[in-house]
């Protein structure tokens, strides 16, 4: 091959796989979460950078993992797949439980008897939202979810933490796991919850595809949240991936002016809905 077919076949694959910006998102988080384990192991710096190093990480890791459990990471199953299972596992997941529980949510959207994030965004107060995202595996064996392999994937990838773990224990290096890893996965977990189920979902009373989620456009929360303020369109096409919101919404304004979709946050910054707030965020008790 001439040096010209080189450089044209190093554009195409580059080209190929960089545009997948949910791929992007998977290697910057896989690129900060070494960065952090180097800072800390090598370079000894305050576990405090590495918390921030590793939030972050975490938080593009959100958006992957979704994307993953929709199929729409990546074009090639394998590499879906792949990156899927690693992004489960830094966020305290498994895959085949966060993919086959989502997919139940999409089916029964504020459903309060069917959908599972119903309880997580309901069941209590906010501030707890991330440890409520646990109730997904009760929910997965409750339901008899898994197909094939998965409940094998799902021993392996808890064995896998379990060991970890131990290793961590036995190596006295369990204040990095502690500090710079459940820690930030707490915080994210908030952060989607709060995102992904809470906000969009809000009051959780409708359930046609329509009224079921909402939008409320940003193009700081497009890239600070990546799309989810675009949520309603996801819900009506769930297996775009998340950096096609905003043109997909542009595209279908018209669609969801017609159909009365909600184009904004179902509750203001008045002083009875931000008291309504205040209640969900720390007590969340529904009476």
């Amino acid at each position: 091959m001439t040096p010209i077919g080189l450089v044209r076949s190093f554009k195409t694959l580059t080209s190929r796989y960089l545009d997948n910006l949910t791929l992007v998102l998977f290697l910057i988080a896989m690129l900060l979460i070494t960065i952090s384990i180097f800072s800390y192991f090598i370079l000894h710096l305050n576990s405090s950078i590495c918390f921030l190093i590793n939030l972050l990480s975490l938080h593009l890791l959100g958006t992957v993992i979704h994307d993953s459990s929709h199929k729409a990471a990546h074009d090639n199953k394998y590499i879906n797949y792949f990156i899927g299972h690693i992004s489960a596992f830094f966020l305290g997941f498994s895959f085949p439980v966060f993919s086959r529980v989502h997919m139940q949510h999409h089916a029964y959207v504020n459903d309060a008897n069917n959908d599972p994030d119903h309880f997580v965004s309901t069941a209590g107060p906010l501030w707890l939202i991330a440890s409520r995202f646990f109730y997904h595996e009760v929910y997965f064996f409750q339901r008899k979810l898994w197909r094939n392999k998965e409940l094998i994937e799902w021993i392996w990838a808890r064995t896998l933490l379990i060991c970890l773990l131990f290793i961590a224990f036995e190596t006295n290096i369990l204040e990095y796991v502690f500090k710079c890893w459940f820690c930030p996965a707490l915080v994210v977990g908030f952060a989607l919850g709060l995102c992904f189920d809470y906000l969009p979902h809000y009051p959780f009373k409708y359930t046609d595809r329509w009224h079921n989620s909402c939008v409320y456009p940003s193009k700081f929360l497009n890239l600070a949240i990546f799309g989810q303020n675009y949520h309603l369109v996801h819900h009506l096409w769930p297996s775009a991936p998340w950096y096609f919101y905003k043109e997909m919404y542009t595209r279908n304004r018209l669609f969801l002016q017609i159909n009365q979709s909600p184009q904004s946050l179902a509750f203001s910054f008045s002083v009875k809905a931000m008291s309504k707030f205040l209640y969900d965020l720390f007590l969340g008790i529904k009476i």
